[in-house]
């Protein structure tokens, strides 16, 4: 449980910094990835920037020729632009949470 506190005047409780201020968010949405599963299949791209955070398993963001893999408990925001796609990278089904976020650039 690298990276968790337990905060002042809490008890039995832990928690880790996900991120920061990173922009408006624009909506969020859970996602079950079973293994194998994920996409677009062909890369895509759009205005708003894309936070990812994964609850449980392994998923693999592919953006361009650079690959980024988050395990539980960590996120990684794509700027938006930046074609991309997000894959389970396990045997068993991913959990993860994306949320849309408006740069202050849009």
């Amino acid at each position: 449980m690298k990276d968790f506190i337990t905060p002042p005047n809490h008890v039995k409780f832990v928690a880790k910094k996900l991120f920061g201020d990173c922009g408006k968010i624009i909506d969020g949405a859970i996602a079950y990835l079973e293994p194998n599963g994920g996409g677009p299949i062909e890369l895509h791209t759009h205005k708003h920037s894309h936070l990812f955070i994964v609850i449980q398993g392994q998923a693999k963001i592919i953006m361009n020729e650079k690959e980024k893999i988050l395990n539980s408990n960590e996120s990684f925001l794509v700027e938006g632009g930046i074609p991309h796609s997000i894959w389970n990278n396990t045997d068993t089904t991913t959990i993860m949470v994306g949320i849309s976020v408006k740069t202050d650039e849009e």
